[in-house]
């Protein structure tokens, strides 16, 4: 009786010491290893990510852009007053543009005139002011503006600089004009811009010849085609 519980009790401990021996030898091969290797680096949490959808407004495949603007210019001298242009750009490259604008505008009475009481420097005709320039710009900082959960837009910050001529005061002068601007697509064809320049000329309305730099802060809506 005493032998046949022994062989009951070694039969389960004889299994138990062969699957521990076929284990390890099957931890040796490199099929056992690579599938071990994968166990361990297979992560326990598996993350549940939700993509969200959103439309993108990109520019139109056309590269041309037309558009108006208005605001307001500072002439050194000659009050600050309302000016309305046109613009017609050139998208060369995604970062590169070339711009032509002309615009128009009234300027006021000088300090001077202003204080003589009946000196009058310049005639009315003479007082209104227009402008033509050729520019090139930069992309300087591309951006997205995201105005809802859904929805995003293409913006960039661009910086301009340019030549041209400005006809005031009965003489055409030669204009630099420099400046910076933020565009803002609302559409694949239309966007939105806010700028400020500033345009360098002489004058010497007074006999003696100096340098003036006239500010000009503009909004403007233009179109691709």
């Amino acid at each position: 009786m005493e032998s046949r519980f022994q062989r009951i009790l070694l039969i389960p401990s004889t299994y138990a010491l062969i699957a521990a021996l076929t284990c390890s030898v099957l931890w040796l091969s490199p099929v056992c290893a690579q599938e071990a290797v994968n166990n361990a680096q297979e992560p326990i949490i598996q993350p549940q990510i939700e993509r969200r959808e959103f439309k993108e407004a990109n520019i139109d495949t056309e590269d041309f852009e037309i558009g108006v603007y208005a605001g307001l210019l500072s002439v050194e001298d000659f009050g600050t007053n309302p000016i309305i242009g046109a613009r017609l750009a050139y998208h060369i490259t995604d970062g590169i543009f070339a711009e032509a604008a002309y615009a128009q505008s009234d300027t006021d009475e000088t300090s001077f005139e202003r204080l003589s009481g009946s000196a009058q420097l310049l005639t009315d005709d003479e007082r209104k002011l227009s402008y033509y320039n050729i520019s090139i710009g930069y992309n300087l900082l591309p951006g997205e503006a995201f105005v809802t959960r859904n929805r995003v837009f293409n913006t960039a910050l661009y910086v301009i600089a340019g030549v041209g001529s400005t006809k005031f005061a009965g003489d055409d002068r030669f204009t630099i004009n420099a400046g910076a601007g933020y565009r803002f697509l609302a559409t694949d064809w239309l966007a939105l811009h806010l700028g400020v320049r500033d345009h360098i000329f002489d004058i010497d309305l007074l006999g003696e010849k100096k340098t003036t730099h006239n500010i000009e802060l503009h909004g403007s809506v233009t179109f691709f085609f």
